[in-house]
């Protein structure tokens, strides 16, 4: 079970390099959530308590729930439907996602680990997860395509933590969260104030601003 969620968790990565509706790809984010509310409970199941289904539950109900229904509401407010033109098209961003799992592999073999990973695919694939919200971040125009970067980041950081790090106290992890859903409440008023102030939420088109007030 936990190798087949590292693996949807994988594939919902490539899926979001080969998407450019915004709706799917904020569905996509959700769905990565709850596999990693999944992936909560399978890492905890040998020792299983209430904080596991607490933190599994909260986990779930903020990144597949609470943090998709900001964004789309972001969206909608935003008129926006479609990535149009990024940096780094959907073809080249398959190729370039690609290699990332190969260097993911090929990195996460070779790297000491302190405890015995929950599975051999646990590193790589939060290497993976990493690398593909950075390169989100870096390669789309749009601000909320940038903001599901983050989030993405976040949670190649989150299953990292889950697979590998042991006895983290609960009210670390839930002060992370929370800290986690500060900051996407910030980044959609910001999608929303950009779209209501420029009838878009082209980042790109903020550059050219700075430009011209220059």
């Amino acid at each position: 079970m936990v190798e087949m969620v590292l693996i949807c968790i994988v594939l919902t990565n490539f899926a979001l390099l080969g998407s450019s509706r915004l709706s799917a790809c904020i569905r996509l984010v959700a769905l990565q959530g709850v596999l990693l509310g999944f992936l909560t409970l399978l890492a905890r199941e040998s020792a299983l308590s209430v904080r596991a289904p607490v933190l599994a539950l909260t986990s779930t109900g903020l990144k597949g729930v609470a943090f998709p229904w900001l964004l789309s509401r972001a969206l909608r407010d935003a008129d926006v439907r479609r990535e149009v033109e990024p940096f780094v098209g959907q073809s080249l961003s398959m190729l370039l996602g690609t290699l990332a799992l190969a260097a993911s592999l090929w990195l996460a073999a070779r790297l000491p680990q302190p405890n015995p990973a929950l599975s051999p695919l646990v590193v790589p694939v939060a290497f993976f997860t990493i690398l593909m919200g950075l390169f989100l971040i870096v390669s789309r125009k749009t601000a909320l395509s940038q903001v599901l970067g983050y989030l993405v980041l976040e949670n190649g950081i989150y299953a990292f933590g889950v697979g590998v790090v042991e006895g983290t106290p609960m009210l670390v992890e839930l002060r992370v969260l929370l800290d986690l859903l500060v900051a996407v409440l910030v980044m959609g008023i910001v999608v929303f104030h950009i779209g209501r102030e420029f009838d878009h939420i082209d980042t790109d088109q903020l550059t050219v601003l700075r430009d011209w007030d220059r």
